[in-house]
């Protein structure tokens, strides 16, 4: 990364007119333009709409059949999942995300630890191999228990992708790249939404993973996240060097201070890494306390059964 002098930054030349992100935003960011700035044309639109048509048309195919599919779960999956997803790259959020670092790093949070937490809580999984024929079953099946997917789904392998690619991004030449190419702009978002989908559906998903960890174990991975992400956002807050160089001081916007924005950036990093660990520390225990209750009503009936098997035997005698 580039060093630059807060007192001289402003005397850097302007940058392209066209940002990666497809804009050319020099008017103030404000709650406005996160209505005003939206649009729906890039690969990522096409690809929410898919996902939400399949996930709909699954739940459809059930109650067709006379099944029924937890309304909370489509909610979950829609709303908050690829509606998160939605809110932060196709509103005016997307239009600053190569304006302000804040704005990027808002994005950040909510595509690699927000909308994934609640994809998983939708169970996609679950419904395709409710809904699918029998071949179609027969190889999504094959694909969940496949030597690669064991990998990906490992949570320390997940744990590590999760930890280290947001220092190997910021610190290195690549969060420049993915300012002036439009084509690496993108691919991080993709990335994001990835590798925030590796890390947190192990943990709080709902759909059949080989060698899923028990709750302790989860919650454990997930606390030992946390020193991460505020080590990250405090990195940010602290540094001396502007993120991406001479970027944002040369779009010469009057009315933001990249060194004021990059703080900021790190107190959403900061702020918003705690806030989600310990949200999903407490999803983790509901499911758990979930999980206990219903393991002794099983046990329950079994023993009721046991019971009722030894009384049939005693009244025979």
């Amino acid at each position: 990364m580039l060093h630059l002098d807060p007192g001289t930054a402003s005397a850097v030349p302007p940058a392209p007119a066209v940002l990666a992100g497809g804009g050319a935003e020099t008017a103030p960011f404000t709650v406005s333009t996160v209505f005003t700035e939206a649009t729906l044309n890039n690969w990522l639109a096409v690809g929410l709409v898919l996902a939400a048509a399949c996930y709909l048309y699954g739940v459809h195919r059930l109650r067709v059949r006379g099944h029924t599919w937890p309304v909370l779960r489509t909610v979950l999956f829609l709303g908050p999942g690829l509606g998160g997803i939605a809110a932060v790259t196709l509103s005016g959020l997307g239009a600053y995300d190569t304006t302000l670092l804040s704005v990027h790093m808002v994005q950040h949070m909510v595509l690699s630890m927000v909308a994934p937490i609640f994809l998983a809580l939708g169970a996609p999984v679950t419904l395709a191999l409710r809904t699918l024929g029998k071949a179609p079953r027969r190889r999504l099946l094959a694909v969940l228990h496949s030597r690669v997917a064991k990998v990906l789904s490992f949570p320390l392998f997940a744990y590590a992708i999760f930890v280290v690619n947001p220092f190997v991004l910021y610190f290195s030449g690549l969060y420049r790249w993915t300012l002036e190419n439009s084509f690496g702009h993108e691919l991080v978002h993709a990335h994001f939404i990835l590798t925030g989908c590796l890390f947190f559906w192990p943990l709080v998903g709902l759909d059949p993973l080989p060698g899923r960890w028990p709750y302790p174990a989860r919650a454990l991975l997930m606390v030992l996240s946390v020193p991460f992400h505020t080590v990250l956002g405090l990195t940010v807050m602290q540094s001396t060097t502007l993120f991406g160089g001479d970027w944002y001081p040369s779009l010469g916007l009057a009315w933001s201070d990249p060194w004021n924005d990059q703080k900021v950036a790190g107190g959403v990093l900061w702020a918003g890494g705690e806030f989600v660990s310990v949200t999903m520390l407490a999803v983790l225990v509901v499911q758990w306390v979930r999980q206990s209750e219903r393991e002794a009503r099983r046990v329950d009936r079994e023993l009721d059964r046991q019971e009722a098997r030894e009384r049939a035997a005693g009244s025979a005698v």
